[in-house]
């Protein structure tokens, strides 16, 4: 398995890849997967869950309680309701955004997947994620899953994200290259 480094190193890495051996061992990994996905979107969309799972003045019980009440609710797997209760007792809960994003690029890494984070001045439609999804995947020689994000200020193009690798084809960059150039 390709584990980097970088993510043993870190607290969420650890945490991340154990939880990963774990779902591996019993073969559960895209429910884990599912499940944390599941928890991310709530983490983002309830600012009361975030600051259940950053409050320092909450003890490890209302923390452990308050969690598996969400776990119930979103239906998680039992591995990742162990997991979370593990996380809670260890106060823990505040590390989960970084620990899931650990998590999907262990399981990326297994499948043999890299992801690029693609920036664009305009929303992209699906036909030309596609398109783009496919020239990555022929230039990296793997499975390359996208997200996208939107950055009016780039003006128009693309900022490609893979790994270390920045790919910057947005006209504010030409603008500024051009810039320079005509300074001297």
């Amino acid at each position: 398995m390709e584990n980097s480094a970088g993510i043993q190193a870190s607290l969420a890495g650890r945490y991340a890849s154990a939880l990963f051996d774990l779902a591996a061992e019993e073969g559960v990994v895209t429910a884990v997967e599912s499940d944390l996905e599941k928890l991310r979107a709530a983490l983002t969309e309830s600012t009361d869950l975030a600051a259940v799972t950053t409050n320092p003045q909450l003890s490890r019980a209302e923390q452990a309680s308050a969690i598996a009440s969400v776990g119930e609710v979103l239906d998680l797997s039992g591995l990742t309701s162990k997991f979370l209760g593990v996380l809670a007792g260890n106060r823990r809960l505040a590390a989960l955004p970084d620990m899931i994003r650990a998590f999907n690029m262990i399981a990326a890494a297994q499948r043999g997947e890299v992801t690029a984070e693609v920036t664009s001045a305009h929303a992209l439609s699906e036909a030309q994620l596609d398109t783009l999804r496919t020239k990555l995947t022929a230039r990296e020689g793997r499975t390359v899953k996208v997200t996208s994000s939107v950055d009016p200020d780039l003006l128009g193009g693309l900022v490609v994200t893979i790994g270390s690798k920045r790919i910057d084809g947005s006209i504010r960059t030409r603008l500024n290259s051009l810039a320079h150039a005509m300074k001297g």
